[in-house]
């Protein structure tokens, strides 16, 4: 072991061991290939694709659509999770407030009832009509959507436009 004399810049000697260097490290290299591997992997990997439903909405008609009433079922979605069902035409039959947990229910429950009233095969299907007002939530909407799928209901239609006097006044009587 050798020691040295080092004198510090303050002047006075002090008698210890010379200090070496530490070894350097030049990451340089490494900074690059990381870089190479991150741009490789995201130029190279598939990004998540967006889930979005798709509405195909009919060319607008100034005149609504008649549907058949004895097999047509409308919805009017609300606030608080609650929607408004009724068979039939707004005013000439009951119109019923449900909780949207239970709507499911009543859609399959109508849908039978169409089925044994109806002969003809054409017949015995029931038409939807969704009608989301400005006080429903996306999720209800989304919701009833995805009920027309799981209760097989192969025709329905969203109505964002026509919403009758009857069911205005039907949903401002009951606060929904």
């Amino acid at each position: 072991m050798a020691t040295t004399l080092n004198i510090p810049q303050n002047g006075k000697a002090v008698k210890g061991r010379t200090k070496k260097p530490l070894p350097n490290v030049d990451l340089t290299a490494m900074v690059d290939l990381a870089f190479l591997l991150i741009t490789f992997f995201m130029l190279t990997t598939s990004l998540a694709k967006m889930k979005a439903l798709e509405i195909a909405k009919p060319v607008e008609s100034p005149i609504p659509s008649a549907y058949p009433q004895s097999r047509t079922m409308t919805i009017l979605l609300g606030k608080n999770n609650q929607a408004i069902y009724y068979m039939g035409e707004a005013g000439k039959t009951e119109m019923n407030i449900i909780n949207m947990k239970d709507i499911q229910r009543k859609i399959i429950a109508n849908k039978q009832l169409v089925a044994s009233t109806h002969t003809t095969a054409l017949k015995k299907e029931m038409i939807v009509i969704i009608k989301p007002t400005n006080t429903s939530s996306y999720k209800n909407f989304v919701d009833v959507i995805d009920e027309m799928n799981i209760s097989n209901i192969k025709s329905y239609a969203i109505d964002d436009k026509y919403i009758s006097d009857r069911e205005k006044a039907f949903l401002k009587e009951k606060g929904i």
